[in-house]
């Protein structure tokens, strides 16, 4: 008999909760918005909850939420399409530099990252005139971008072409990196920046006015949804996919520049295309499980298909693993994008010292200073953990530690 790796929660009246989450803490705020989430009347068989599951606004990060005849804004995010890339280069490990700060330094050159506000002034993480690349990247994104301005004004005067290309903040980085065998990966994080982020709040904004329209009642507001056939739902479809498709043009612009901005330290010859993965981890995608198609949300999750490669990064200073998936059919084919928090970035500013950032990430050259100690390891689940949480929905391929990271 086969023993199950996942433990469950059935509530009565609502969709079962599947949970891989053995070994890992699970937050009784993220336990509860799960129970919301598998209340509603449109899960598709049940919600699969990955091992880096934390809580988010409305749905939980890490969770897999199958739906018919309606789709959750929320359970998408405002970082649409948000995901990783990652190649792997023909150098070795001794092919870098001893001192690695002109390489973190050509990097944080080349990609705009971090975000600065000020008064009629250029905001650091975007760009005062998008280079060629971007420019080229949005000419095959304007046609569609129109036209969902042309039903929604309102999102036109976004933060579009001059961040395709950019990094943003958070948990957002760039990290060269060194597999078991020593090769050199470069590896980013990030996704559909300010328009994404503009889409998906103003799409929230109008299920939530749906459901006060139609009377609908919610264990929580931000769990609106829009019923298939309603006056939104195209065209959230339409906008989600298109935010899709500019938070992976905007990875490969950037991972573009980062390959030239480190061939103008390292001066051998080298190509950056011997292994590639450019995977989405907030998205939704329509798909088939157990004979029903559905439109499956993940936040926070990786598709996990088999013998499909995905990436699931740990913390700064922690490893990351390039993986396999198993198929597992029981998670909807999917796995952890992470390690996932578990101290928000407000506790972890109160717990984590400058010296307790600088001793944990000590072999990677990366900022040490107080505005990023709430990516420090220590605010995060420990990735070896998640990954044996997990060891059914994925095999390990490669596993990487970072020697560079830029932050926002």
């Amino acid at each position: 008999m086969t023993t199950l790796n996942y433990d469950v929660i059935q509530q009565p009246g609502a969709a079962p909760i599947k949970l891989w989450t053995r070994g890992v803490p699970l937050e009784d705020q993220a336990r509860e918005q799960l129970q919301n989430i598998a209340k509603l009347p449109f899960i598709h068989k049940w919600i699969s909850v990955m091992p880096d599951v934390h809580l988010g606004k409305g749905a939980t990060v890490g969770s897999v939420v199958p739906t018919i005849g309606a789709i959750i804004p929320a359970a998408v995010g405002v970082d649409i399409g948000c995901g990783m890339i990652a190649v792997r280069t023909t150098l070795v490990a001794s092919d870098l530099p001893d001192n690695l700060s002109a390489v973190r330094s050509a990097i944080e050159r080349a990609v705009p990252h971090g975000r600065s506000v000020t008064r009629g002034g250029r905001d650091k993480g975007s760009w005062d005139t998008p280079p060629e690349l971007a420019v080229e990247g949005w000419a095959q994104l304007v046609d569609d971008f129109a036209l969902i301005c042309e039903r929604h004004p309102r999102l036109k005067n976004t933060n579009n072409l001059k961040h395709l290309g950019t990094l943003g903040t958070g948990n957002h980085f760039v990290e060269v990196c060194l597999d078991q065998e020593q090769r050199v990966w470069f590896m980013l994080h990030s996704g559909s920046r300010g328009v994404g982020n503009a889409i998906g709040t103003y799409f929230i904004e109008l299920a939530k006015q749906e459901m006060r329209r139609w009377m609908i009642n919610l264990p929580d507001q931000d769990l609106a949804y829009l019923p298939e056939g309603s006056q939104y739902y195209g065209d959230y479809v339409f906008a989600v996919d298109w935010a899709q498709r500019f938070a992976r043009m905007n990875r490969e612009v950037m991972m573009r520049n980062v390959v030239a901005a480190v061939r103008t330290v390292i001066s051998k010859p080298f190509e950056a295309e011997a292994e590639a993965v450019n995977c989405h981890h907030n998205y939704v995608n329509r798909e088939t499980h157990f004979g029903k198609e559905v439109m499956l949300t993940r936040k926070g999750a990786v598709s996990a298909r088999k013998g499909e490669l995905g990436i699931i990064p740990g913390s700064m200073g922690a490893k990351s693993f390039i993986v396999r998936g198993l198929g597992n059919e029981d998670s909807f084919d999917s796995c952890s994008h992470g390690a996932g928090r578990v101290m928000s970035r407000t506790q972890a500013r109160k717990l984590i010292t400058v010296d307790d950032h600088a001793k944990a990430t000590a072999h990677v050259e990366c900022r040490k200073d107080a505005e990023v100690v709430d990516e420090s390891p220590a605010a995060y689940k420990p990735i070896e953990a998640v990954m044996e949480a997990q060891r059914d929905l994925v095999e390990i391929v490669h596993t990487l530690r970072q020697v560079v990271c830029v932050k926002g």
